[in-house]
């Protein structure tokens, strides 16, 4: 009867501790060896599985290219409507590619177009070499990227993917990484990355021809919330995939990587999506609504005013409710000269459940210098004046 009892314990204990270690994420079973789910306005990961193996990624290097490319256009070192001239080395290149002829002009907005749409290894080159003067340079440019964005499993050697080079490598995490600053950053990518089809005309001295760009991301039109963002496929690499999605108010990054087939790949995206959609939900403060100044004391002013310092975000997974966030302004009564304009006069803490959840700055929008001998004395005379 011992021997029996202690063997129904034994396998009680074995059921909890499967029910224990059993996430949330039991739902998430996917073929591609490395992946990762994130939510995109908070950057939270959501779900990950050797998401920091360094991998090839093929064409989904172009999301770096194509990040370079935005903020230069941001920078005003570049715009849309330069013509970019395609070289005879870009227009050698091989794999995916818009067949662009050496010496063929065509906007940058239709470049981004070939590279974002059809995944133009050509294209991806001609605009490299139109920002940085060679492919080389861009790459460099590319590392450094990289290196700022903390993409530490991360090295470029070009700027399309095409290489097989054990030296061309990144993770699934910098992918995301470089995916989300390219889409939150610069949210006109999804212009781009939502085109099924579209044609582009090719003006060369053979004459003038129409080709047709056909995105490479099957999901559009198999996932309906789909907004992006880029596919990439090597023998060596296997199949690779950047998707982001929106929805409800959430927007999703889901990286697949070394997926055995294509059809995997979009799979596997879906699956971490509708994965996340199902679980995931946002707190969102914009904080808008004014604050009360905050009285000075031994300053010229005899207040200066507060506001707060951005947005406030929360990603819940826990199905809690969120309806119930509380948030508590610490302020101090009055402050003391001098203050500096843009400096944290206090916080506002966001708190859940008795736990705080998260916080946003206080701060001050304007400076105020520290009365002198004279300045007391002005406000003296204009007590006496009143």
């Amino acid at each position: 009867m011992f021997r029996k009892r202690s063997f129904i314990a034994l396998l009680l204990t074995i059921v909890l501790l499967c029910t224990t270690v059993m996430p949330v994420n039991a739902e998430v079973a996917v073929s591609s060896p490395s992946v990762i789910l994130l939510e995109s306005s908070t950057g939270q990961v959501i779900y990950e599985l050797n998401a920091t193996e360094r991998r090839s990624p093929a064409s989904i290097t172009k999301i770096m290219t194509l990040l370079l490319t935005f903020e230069a256009i941001e920078a005003g070192k570049i715009s849309l409507t330069d013509q970019v001239t395609t070289s005879e080395y870009a227009s050698s290149m091989g794999g995916s590619q818009v067949f662009l002829a050496a010496g063929e002009t065509q906007t940058l907005d239709t470049m981004i177009k070939c590279i974002a749409v059809a995944s133009g290894n050509d294209a991806s080159v001609a605009v490299a070499e139109h920002i940085a003067g060679s492919e080389a340079s861009f790459v460099d440019m590319m590392n450094e990227k990289a290196a700022e964005l903390g993409m530490v499993d991360t090295h470029f050697e070009d700027c399309c993917g095409l290489t097989d080079s054990d030296n061309h490598y990144t993770s699934a995490k910098d992918v995301a990484i470089m995916s989300r600053e390219l889409t939150t950053k610069h949210p006109d990518i999804f212009n781009y990355t939502t085109i099924w089809m579209e044609s582009i005309t090719h003006e060369t001295r053979q004459g003038t021809t129409e080709f047709t760009l056909t995105s490479t991301n099957k999901m559009l039109k198999q996932y309906q919330w789909t907004t992006g963002l880029k596919t990439g496929s090597t023998s060596k690499a296997k199949f690779c995939f950047s998707a982001t999605a929106s929805k409800d108010g959430i927007d999703l990054i889901a990286v697949v990587m070394g997926a055995p087939d294509y059809k995997a790949r979009f799979q596997d995206a879906q699956i971490l999506l509708t994965y996340g959609f199902s679980v995931c939900n946002i707190y969102v403060d914009g904080n808008q609504e004014s604050l009360e100044n905050l009285p000075v004391e031994g300053g010229i002013a005899e207040e200066a005013g507060i506001r707060y310092g951005g947005e406030f975000r929360y990603l819940d997974v826990n199905g809690s409710d969120l309806s119930t966030v509380e948030k508590v302004l610490e302020l101090p009564e009055k402050v003391q000269a001098p203050i500096v304009e843009g400096s944290e006069a206090g916080r506002a803490k966001y708190i859940l459940n008795g736990a705080e959840i998260g916080s946003v700055p206080i701060l001050f929008t304007e400076s105020v210098e520290k009365a002198g001998y004279i300045d007391y004395l002005r406000k003296i005379i204009e007590v006496f004046l009143l």
